[in-house]
């Protein structure tokens, strides 16, 4: 399996999922051949693009004009194919079944969207999100055991990168949890 490094996405000013945090993510997905993935706040594309590139059918919600451009010249770039939503999430989301789904944004409706995977997310499907601030992550994992997911995970990864000239520049430390919906 190859994983794209950051440097070969086509950038702007939305955010992007990290290599390392991306790559950890889609493990927690677990992505299999054929999974069905609901990308929340889809920023640049890069966790559709390697889910995509995985084997699943990948859906993907952005609301930021710039977002959907990026995520179309990434897909178009890494031959993927990709259901590219403009909208919020969970209002303009279609009434399909998803066995996996990443919450990269929010946009403050965690609770709306956890109603939403509860009619639209499979048993034993896994939902993951990336949180910077304590609050979102908590809200996700209170949220996860109100809708009684099993096997919740919670981890903060914070890297360091060299860059071209030695020195290393350190990641902002982001949350990682995940959860299976029983």
């Amino acid at each position: 399996m190859k994983w794209i490094k950051d440097k070969e996405f086509i950038r702007g000013n939305v955010p992007m999922t990290k290599f390392n945090i991306r790559v950890l993510t889609l493990a927690y997905l677990n992505i299999s051949l054929g999974d069905r993935l609901l990308d929340i706040g889809a920023g640049t594309g890069s966790v559709s693009i390697e889910g995509a590139l995985q084997g699943a059918r990948v859906w993907a919600i952005e609301k930021e004009e710039e977002g959907i451009e990026l995520i179309d010249k990434n897909c178009k770039k890494f031959n993927a194919e990709i259901n590219l939503i403009k909208g919020v999430a969970p209002k303009d989301l279609p009434d399909l079944k998803f066995s996996k789904c990443f919450i990269g944004g929010s946009g403050g409706r965690m609770e709306e969207i956890f109603k939403y995977l509860n009619a639209n997310l499979e048993m034993d499907g896994i939902v993951c999100g990336n949180f910077i601030t304590i609050k979102n992550l908590n809200q996700f994992i209170n949220l996860l055991k109100e809708y009684k997911y099993k096997d919740i995970e919670v981890e903060l990864i914070q890297s360091s990168s060299m860059d071209d000239i030695g020195l290393m520049k350190g990641s902002n430390p982001i949350f990682i949890g995940k959860g299976v919906k029983i």
